[in-house]
């Protein structure tokens, strides 16, 4: 499946894309969290580590139904992402799951968060799945994103990120056909 918009283009994620994922995802938690994360474990983030990360989530996506999507720009350049699959914790509401989407700080507010969003729920819905959920730091500007979409808070938790408490909150869609995109 493909989504263009010019001049961006939504495609399957390969192998030869994970060092500008890996990118994409080390510097856009550097930018996005700054200042909610503390500094020491975004300066300890690698774009090794998360290469070898990525590495992994791609060889084992055919089995375990995870997928991800690029958007790359003009001369094909990675600028953001989205990873996707069944929702990791089995609930009962819930079945499908954005799991991952970052867009370069430079990118961000093109309409390429909403392409990626809807190359995940096309995915989904795909598998047979029409309810989604995303989770995201409650301080995070996304959360005006995901409401925009037409997401409800559905869930809270408290997790810990390099030894600071946080609250991350769950963003959740019944049916991924009332997903609003513009």
């Amino acid at each position: 499946m493909l989504w263009s918009e010019s001049p961006i283009r939504i495609r399957e994620a390969t192998h030869n894309d994970v060092p500008a994922i890996a990118k994409v995802h080390v510097d856009t938690w550097r930018t996005t969290y700054r200042g909610t994360v503390p500094d020491e474990h975004l300066a300890n983030l690698s774009y090794e580590r998360r290469a070898n990360g990525w590495y992994q989530i791609l060889s084992r996506a055919p089995e375990d139904g995870n997928f991800t999507f690029v958007a790359e720009g003009e001369p094909g350049g990675i600028v953001g992402f989205a990873n996707g699959g069944m929702e990791r914790t089995g609930d009962s509401v819930y079945k499908g799951e954005l799991t991952a989407i970052y867009i370069q700080k430079a990118h961000q507010g093109k309409g390429i968060g909403r392409c990626l969003v809807r190359s995940v729920a096309a995915r989904l819905g795909q598998l047979g799945i029409d309810s989604m959920l995303v989770w995201v730091l409650v301080d995070n500007p996304a959360c005006q994103f995901y409401a925009a979409l037409g997401g409800k808070r559905v869930y809270e938790k408290e997790l810990n990120i390099g030894g600071k408490p946080l609250i991350e909150v769950a963003y959740g869609w019944l049916n991924t056909g009332s997903l609003r995109y513009s």
